[in-house]
């Protein structure tokens, strides 16, 4: 624990400022997890509104967040060239003979 009464304030400081910027890194987190599951058009603008808005508060930074949406867009595209995956039928499996 800090004895000084400056490093003290900015501690609490510091402990509101993390509390703030974790709820918008957090909903960033969550909005791109979403996307990349779901990779519907909604999904992938709610995350990268959720980032433009964790880099405007200053959660992460700008380039940080450009990255990522470059990301998430590289895989929606990426998904959309792909041909959907057909449906595979599942064989039984076998059972281990007993000894």
């Amino acid at each position: 624990m800090a004895n000084i009464k400056s490093q003290i304030k900015r501690n609490r400081q510091n402990d509101k400022r993390r509390l703030r910027n974790r709820t918008f890194r957090g909903a960033a987190r969550t909005a791109i997890k979403d996307a990349r599951a779901e990779m519907t058009e909604a999904e992938v603008k709610n995350a990268v509104s959720a980032l433009d808005k964790a880099a405007e508060k200053g959660a992460v930074h700008p380039r940080n967040a450009s990255r990522r949406k470059s990301r998430l867009m590289k895989a929606v595209n990426k998904a959309a060239k792909a041909p959907a995956p057909e449906a595979v039928e599942k064989k039984p499996a076998k059972k281990a003979a007993k000894k």
